[in-house]
C-alpha cells in the first residue's frame, strides 16, 4: 500500500497519455469497424448503407443482419438538413423485406432537394429495387443481381379475397414507384415480375448487372469510383445552377 493512501481509500487513477488514448481508439476500431485506422477528415457526401433486411414494424431474430427503417429515416433528415453535406451515397446489399418499411425509405430518398446516386453491390432484391431506382442516378456492378417478383405474404390469412385485393394495391404502389423513377416501362415490369420458370418454385426474375440496365431499371454499370464521380458532378451542377439563381435576383 502506498504511504499517501490510507485504508479504505483509493488512489487516484493518473490520465491517460496521448500514447495510450491512441492505442484505445486504434483497438476501438478493429473491434467495431474490422481495421486499424479510421478515416480522417470531413466529407460533404453522405454515406447510407442499406444491407441485410430492410425491418419493419415487427422485429427480426437478432441473428438476422437488418436496416431498421425508423433509424435510416431519421438519418435522412439529417442529411437534409446539414448544410455541410452536399449529396448522399446510397449503397445497397440487401435481401429486401417489409414493403412498406422499404417504399418509406425509398419515397425518403426520392424527395431530398440534395443529389443523391445509388449504387447496387452484391444484390438488391426485392423491395430492394425501389430503393435502388429513387436516387437521381442509379448504379449497379457487373456481378450485382436484383431480383423481381410478386409480393407474398406469410403467417395465417383471414378472409382471402380482402387480402389479395391488399396485396394487388400494394403491388401497384411498387409498379407505379419504380416505373416512375426509372425508365422501363409498365408492361415490361409485370413482365418480368409474373415471369414463370425462372425461379425455384416461384414466380418472378433475377436480373444480372448489365441486364438490369438493358431493361431500363438501372441508369449504368459502375462502381464506387464511378458513383461518386457521378454524385460530385452533380454537386457541381447544382452549385453552379444556385450561383446563377442568386446573381439573377
Amino acid at each position: 500500500m502506498s504511504e499517501k493512501t490510507k485504508p479504505g481509500e483509493t488512489a487516484e487513477q493518473p490520465a491517460p497519455s496521448e500514447e495510450g488514448r491512441k492505442a484505445a481508439a486504434v483497438t476501438e476500431s478493429i473491434v467495431q469497424l474490422g481495421q486499424t485506422s479510421i478515416p480522417s477528415g470531413e466529407s460533404n457526401i453522405f454515406c447510407m448503407t442499406i444491407i441485410g433486411q430492410i425491418e419493419g414494424h415487427l422485429m427480426l431474430p437478432p441473428q438476422n443482419k437488418t436496416t431498421k427503417y425508423e433509424h435510416v429515416i431519421p438519418q435522412l433528415i439529417a442529411a437534409e438538413q446539414n448544410a455541410k453535406v452536399e449529396g448522399l451515397l446510397i449503397v445497397l446489399n440487401t435481401v429486401g423485406g417489409d414493403v412498406e418499411a422499404g417504399l418509406a425509405i425509398a419515397e425518403m430518398i426520392a424527395s431530398l432537394t440534395k443529389p443523391t446516386v445509388t449504387i447496387v453491390l452484391g444484390g438488391g432484391h426485392s423491395i430492394g429495387v425501389p430503393i435502388a431506382v429513387s436516387a437521381n442516378y442509379s448504379f449497379i456492378v457487373e456481378t450485382a443481381t436484383m431480383t423481381i417478383h410478386p409480393i407474398r405474404m406469410n403467417g395465417l390469412v383471414i378472409g382471402v379475397p380482402q387480402t389479395f385485393d391488399y396485396l394487388e394495391k400494394m403491388q401497384e404502389r411498387v409498379t407505379r414507384f419504380v416505373t416512375r423513377h426509372s425508365r422501363i416501362t409498365e408492361e415490361l415490369f409485370k413482365q418480368l415480375m409474373f415471369k414463370t420458370g425462372e425461379l425455384t418454385r416461384d414466380i418472378g426474375t433475377t436480373v444480372i448487372g448489365g441486364d438490369a440496365v438493358k431493361h431500363g431499371l438501372i441508369d449504368a454499370v459502375g462502381g464506387l469510383g464511378d458513383a461518386l464521380k457521378e454524385l460530385n458532378l452533380r454537386i457541381s451542377n447544382r452549385k453552379k445552377n444556385e450561383a446563377e439563381e442568386a446573381t439573377n435576383r
